[in-house]
């Protein structure tokens, strides 16, 4: 012990300990530390974080101005909105395994009832939006979509993707199928497939559009990841076709679909790459303005699932596309 000791010391400077002590003045408020909590899987901003934790914007602002200066939480903005997001990555290996240490206690700890209760009705509030959203612009979403990314652009790259990477052809889940383009090639590839989508009208269109296409081995099944029709059945594919930038909790997501995957199964995610352009949020119903790579990796492996393939497309209109291939990691 005397020999890490003089070692550590050694290796500090004045920065270094600096840091430390930002790290360790953060770390010393327990508010802070539900807030962290609350940051554990999830982006949010600070009015979203004032009214989980029932404080000030001003408060709010000073524990987070705290804890982003001992680099425990970054934060991305949204258009016009900030959000924040625990930072797990620090340049410093010697703070990177303090913080580290820090994130593992916080991630075993129970946050307090009352808080999970208000951070629930945040993310149900998120997700009616949403909801609602589609419901009310069911017949002209198409139209809408197609300003950002259609089908037609990007289509055939996902069937093309499919069929070289991915290994069983028995069950397919297709999250949030919209009008059901990719439905038409799923059913083609797997013997029985399902389309779940938590917009009932939106659901109701597509239905009717495989129908008329005359698709027999769709299921379709209004909820959600969590619903309990899905419960004890496993897919060998699962699709989530520009779904994300609309979920409220991307990383629960994750989470949710590597429960549902068989141990040789894939997930497919094609979802827009991080951008700028912020009237999508009002024309198409957006939540998040894309995603980094990195984002999805780290939600990815967090929920137990690797890495596998990517093809990454760049639209006429400035977007840029991300297809990219997760399975679960080895037992």
């Amino acid at each position: 012990m005397e020999n890490v000791t003089k070692i550590c010391l050694t290796s500090t400077n004045a920065n270094d300990t600096s840091a430390i002590a930002a790290l360790c003045k953060a770390a010393g408020d327990g508010l802070r530390m539900q807030i962290l909590k609350v940051l554990q899987q999830n982006a949010y901003g600070v009015l979203e974080l004032c009214e989980i934790f029932n404080i000030q914007q001003a408060a709010m602002s000073h524990h987070l101005k705290v804890l982003a200066k001992a680099s425990l939480v970054a934060k991305r903005r949204e258009g016009t909105s900030i959000f924040y997001r625990r930072n797990d990555l620090n340049a410093n290996v010697q703070l990177q395994r303090l913080q580290t240490s820090l994130f593992h206690s916080i991630d075993k700890a129970q946050l307090d009832e009352v808080y999970t209760r208000r951070l629930s009705m945040v993310n149900e509030a998120r997700c009616q939006a949403s909801v609602d959203f589609f419901n009310n612009n069911v017949h002209r979403f198409e139209q809408n979509q197609d300003l950002i990314a259609s089908w037609s652009d990007y289509g055939e790259s996902i069937e093309e993707f499919l069929s070289k990477h991915v290994v069983g052809r028995k069950t397919a889940l297709e999250v949030g199928p919209g009008y059901g383009h990719f439905l038409s090639s799923l059913s083609h590839h797997f013997q029985q497939v399902v389309a779940l989508d938590n917009a009932q009208e939106m659901l109701d269109e597509c239905h009717l559009r495989a129908s008329n296409q005359r698709l027999q081995n769709i299921e379709f099944i209004f909820g959600n990841t969590k619903c309990s029709a899905l419960k004890n059945r496993l897919f060998d594919f699962l699709s989530l076709n520009m779904v994300l930038h609309h979920n409220p909790n991307p990383a629960s997501i994750f989470n949710d679909c590597a429960q549902l995957l068989k141990p040789l199964g894939s997930l497919i995610v094609t979802d827009l790459c991080a951008h700028d352009q912020e009237w999508t949020k009002q024309s198409c119903g957006d939540l998040w303005l894309g995603f980094e790579p990195e984002s999805l990796t780290r939600w990815a492996e967090a929920a137990g699932l690797m890495a596998g393939k990517s093809l990454y497309l760049t639209q006429r209109n400035g977007f840029r596309i991300q297809i990219r291939q997760f399975n679960p990691m080895p037992s």
